[in-house]
């Protein structure tokens, strides 16, 4: 019998800017089920990065960012015949923005010593010039891949 197939979560648009990829964010970035706190943080790191960068539009300064730091490939470990091989594999496009995500911010959170608003915009200015942890990690991803690129026969 074919089991029931899940049904995906819809996200609304943020109230502010109408963007699904904004409530997303701070939906990434929220912590304890205080998402007015999340909001609030995202609300002025877009407010930051259309100052810092000299942007009229902030959300196309992230979707830059999140589109250069969204990887292709990743690892995948595969038991095969009692030796592990790590397998290239192509990322969905879902999990190509989650990870996106994740890795902005993880690199904001890694900062020290200002407001979490303050080093979300960082980030993303640094990621959407291509530069930053989040592009770094993306980088890293893809040389893993390449470098077990001759495992990429046991991805079935």
């Amino acid at each position: 019998m074919r089991r029931k197939l899940k049904s995906k979560n819809i996200i609304k648009p943020d109230y502010k800017y109408q963007s699904e990829k904004v409530s997303k964010l701070v939906n990434y970035l929220m912590y304890d089920g205080k998402k007015s706190v999340s909001e609030r943080a995202v609300y002025d790191m877009l407010e930051l990065v259309k100052t810092l960068a000299n942007v009229k539009n902030p959300v196309e300064t992230l979707e830059l960012a999140l589109s250069n730091t969204a990887p292709n490939m990743e690892i995948r470990s595969k038991r095969v015949g009692g030796a592990n091989y790590q397998v290239p594999v192509e990322v969905r496009p879902s999990r190509r923005s989650a990870l996106s995500m994740k890795w902005i911010v993880d690199a904001a959170r890694s900062k020290k010593g200002a407001p979490i608003a303050k080093k979300l915009a960082d980030e993303i200015i640094a990621a959407s010039k291509n530069e930053g942890e989040a592009v770094k990690k993306k980088e890293m991803t893809h040389k893993m891949a390449e470098a077990n690129k001759a495992f990429a026969h046991f991805a079935w």
